[in-house]
């Protein structure tokens, strides 16, 4: 005979599954901490012994350094206004309101955490740095010859080649910065609040994504932590930030177009074409948004908008294969340029479950609880797909494994040998809304722990990026 569910025992065992389950969300996060730390350890070990890592505080492209500075005040103030409001407020808001807010704030965590070192160091300087995109602007004052000869200089042993970051992405990467450049926008300041401005709608599109694929009140319940991203340290000023935006407005209108909650479907659906072929030729490891995007178009149970959609990648691809830039020669010329440098030490055997320690970081403690909440949904969420399946599938559950899958192969490709706090950025940003998994009891805890960590990040260490 089974009990009715308020009963004595029925509760018990409800109260007891809860705490199991948050139990073990801490568990995780403690977990995700020991490997952050177990690879701090071995990498400073390997990294005396054979000087083959090339970051200065493993396994995070950083040095210990620290400080604080201009951006100190507002990041705290930002982090305590989004835990102490944060929930509230994007359960409250309208949606429009919600998503200017989000936007809003996301800039704002941004800005600050960036801030800390500094305008010239902080924003200013990053992206002019000898390995950056803009020193090769004015190698385009004739754009159709520098396509024309762009893989002509990618290898270290070929004349005049180009900077390293230049040189390990597709033309479109560098050639946003020669469009602003052109428009008298010119030097790292305008580039870095460019990438700033740009990287913070990312969590704006996230939110349309989700949504559209009728998870609303989880997109609710994620928003302060899409805001409060300790890859927010990352993302101001890098041009990984703006890469994880437009990538995520690519799945944000192809979300769109698949559930037709748009007048003109077909349209929005070219528009996301546009995008994600764009994402192609920024950087080569962005093809791998065809797994989120096949996740969309899974949970949306519909294939209508993918004829448009290639349409518009076609376009992206032709202009640029019409100007002289041949894609696949450039990837391949990639991958011997990759070990002309650092790659060719860097052991795998270390970055291979490193790179996944630094993920953690990036997506911070309440997102490895959240993804461990996702990933024992899997099953569950698999059987409901199924055709006849009981139930709707959970398009969280789906859209964030998928992320988690392209991650994965990202990293046993053997082409993301550290530095993946920012390369990994399109797709960790995606993992955010995992937190929306968590109890709500609970929520505002992590919150903290995200702000705590970020805050940590960028006052103790002086990052690359």
């Amino acid at each position: 005979m089974k009990l009715p569910l308020h009963s004595g025992i029925g509760t018990r065992a409800i109260e007891s599954e809860k705490r199991t389950g948050r139990r073990r969300d801490v568990l995780a996060a403690a977990a995700a901490a020991v490997l952050f730390a177990v690879a701090a350890v071995v990498g400073t070990l390997i990294q005396r012994a054979h000087h083959s890592l090339y970051v200065d505080w493993s396994p995070l492209y950083a040095d210990w350094l620290p400080h604080v500075g201009p951006g100190t005040p507002a990041a705290l103030a930002v982090a305590a206004a989004v835990v102490v409001h944060g929930q509230r407020l994007a359960v409250r808001l309208p949606w429009r309101g919600l998503l200017g807010t989000v936007w809003a704030a996301s800039m704002a965590w941004i800005w600050s955490l960036a801030l800390v070192d500094g305008w010239q160091r902080g924003v200013a300087e990053r992206l002019t740095a000898r390995h950056e995109y803009l020193r090769g602007v004015d190698r385009f004052h004739d754009i159709g010859a520098a396509l024309r000869g762009f893989t002509g200089h990618i290898l270290l042993t070929q004349p005049d080649h180009w900077p390293a970051h230049i040189a390990g992405h597709p033309p479109g990467a560098v050639l946003t910065f020669v469009g602003l450049d052109r428009l008298g926008l010119g030097g790292g300041g305008w580039a870095g609040a460019f990438c700033i401005t740009v990287g913070g709608s990312a969590a704006v599109a996230i939110l349309v994504t989700l949504r559209a694929l009728g998870q609303e009140r989880a997109a609710r319940a994620a928003a302060p932590f899409l805001v409060l991203a300790p890859g927010a340290v990352w993302v101001g000023a890098s041009a990984d930030g703006y890469f994880a935006a437009v990538a995520a407005w690519g799945l944000a209108l192809l979300a769109l177009a698949a559930t037709r909650t748009v007048r003109a479907p077909g349209a929005v659906a070219f528009g996301s074409g546009l995008l994600l072929g764009l994402t192609a030729y920024l950087s080569y490891g962005l093809t791998l948004l065809a797994l989120p995007a096949a996740a969309v178009l899974l949970l949306a149970r519909t294939a209508r908008p993918l004829p448009f959609v290639l349409i518009g990648a076609a376009v992206v691809a032709g202009a640029f294969t019409l100007t002289g830039f041949q894609w696949w020669e450039g990837y391949s010329l990639l991958v011997e340029r990759y070990y002309q440098g650092v790659a060719s030490d860097r052991p795998y055997a270390y970055w291979v479950w490193a790179n996944l320690a630094v993920a953690t970081v990036v997506a911070g403690p309440a997102c490895v609880a959240g993804a461990r909440r996702m990933l024992s949904a899997v099953p569950d969420t698999v059987r409901r797909l199924r055709p006849g399946g009981p139930g709707a599938p959970d398009g969280l559950v789906v859209l964030t494994f998928a992320v988690l899958f392209a991650l994965v192969v990202a990293d046993l490709s053997g082409m993301s040998k550290a530095e993946t706090e920012r390369i990994w950025l399109p797709f960790l940003v995606w993992l955010l809304p995992t937190a929306a998994l968590l109890p709500a009891v609970d929520r505002r805890r992590w919150l903290v722990a995200q702000a705590c960590l970020g805050l940590l990040v960028n006052h103790l260490l002086l990052t690359g990026w």
